[in-house]
């Protein structure tokens, strides 16, 4: 099961059976708006406040994944989910919802893989038969938190990054078909010093590189393997960073099989800066497009990367530098789970 220092490999290939995304109307004008189960017209989801909008996402990922299965939230062992708001409220109140054995997660933008690797580690040892993982987030509820409020409309840099109106969610199965999750890789936290909160790129890309070329040590692979290497939201300056830093120490990988998801989700004539980002960027990338071109056959093995920047208001209010860590999952398209 642990191979190497820091990676598992699921013997029983744990099923994504379903997988859900739910976006917002920023969303709705990108480039994977087809992927989306469900596009929302405003940032409100008829609620009265932007982190209730926020609950209201993850609900409807998780739902429409159950639907999709044919299942219902009794069939469900564990949910495990994750945001970027205070103490994950908007996770922690939806799954009060869903009344569903729950698992708080947290990895910043990382969460939506955090989420993956451990319930399949679950699944695989026969811990739960079904299991719910995602990861969330809302522009408007976490610029607020962690830069300024939209209606600021305070101008940002060109490194700064869109935050990711979404809730991607899969349900993990050890029966059906579809893609399987074959291995984890559990990154470590890396800190280079950096503590500019409009770079968050810049500052996760050696937590990126790290966790990548730990994932090839221990499972004895070379990037030809993958069809597809996606990190999570390093943006087009992270992305650029990593990708020349895994060169420099002898990983050959191109252009065309290393994307980033927050590069991924928006078409550039939308104001993004560098690109997108938030915990729900992963999230829905997978479990929307990703996820449908592996079924569709475009690919048949893909890593996918999910960075995230472990800051928080106090932390940068101490003028503290940014942590990162990045946790890396392989999938694979195959037959089915074991029953």
């Amino acid at each position: 099961m642990l191979q190497g220092k820091q990676s598992w490999v699921f013997a029983n290939k744990p099923v994504i059976t379903s997988s859900a995304a739910i976006g917002g109307p920023f969303e709705a004008n990108g480039l994977l708006a087809n992927d989306f189960d469900m596009l929302h017209k405003d940032l409100w989801l008829e609620q009265d406040s932007y982190e209730k909008a926020h609950r209201v996402l993850l609900e409807q990922a998780c739902e429409t994944a159950l639907k999709k299965a044919g299942l219902s939230l009794p069939d469900v062992q564990f949910l495990l989910a994750g945001d970027l708001i205070n103490q994950m409220t908007p996770s922690n109140f939806a799954a009060e919802a869903m009344e569903v054995p729950y698992l708080g997660v947290f990895g910043a933008c990382s969460t939506s893989m955090e989420g993956l690797a451990l319930a399949s580690f679950l699944v695989n040892y026969g811990g739960a038969k079904y299991c719910l993982t995602g990861a969330s987030s809302h522009n408007a509820a976490v610029e607020k938190q962690f830069r300024y409020p939209t209606e600021y409309g305070g101008q940002k840099p060109p490194t700064a990054q869109w935050t990711v109106t979404g809730a991607g969610v899969g349900l993990v199965s050890c029966v059906g078909v579809g893609p399987q999750v074959t291995s984890a890789t559990i990154g470590k936290v890396i800190n280079m010093g950096l503590s500019d909160p409009f770079n968050m790129g810049g500052a996760m890309a050696p937590a990126a590189v790290d966790t990548i070329e730990a994932h090839f040590k221990d499972t004895g692979r070379d990037p030809s393997y993958y069809d597809l290497i996606a990190t999570g939201d390093l943006g087009e300056i992270g992305r650029e960073v990593s990708l020349e830093l895994l060169r420099e120490n002898g990983l050959q990988i191109t252009d065309e099989q290393y994307q980033d998801c927050g590069l991924m989700i928006y078409d550039k004539s939308q104001p993004v800066l560098a690109g997108g980002s938030g915990a729900g960027c992963s999230a829905v990338v997978l479990y929307g497009h990703l996820l449908n071109e592996m079924k569709k056959g475009t690919y048949k093995r893909i890593l996918l990367v999910a960075t995230g920047a472990l800051l928080s208001p106090v932390s940068f209010q101490q003028k503290e530098s940014i942590p990162c860590i990045a946790h890396a999952v392989s999938i694979e398209m195959g037959m089915g789970g074991v029953s």
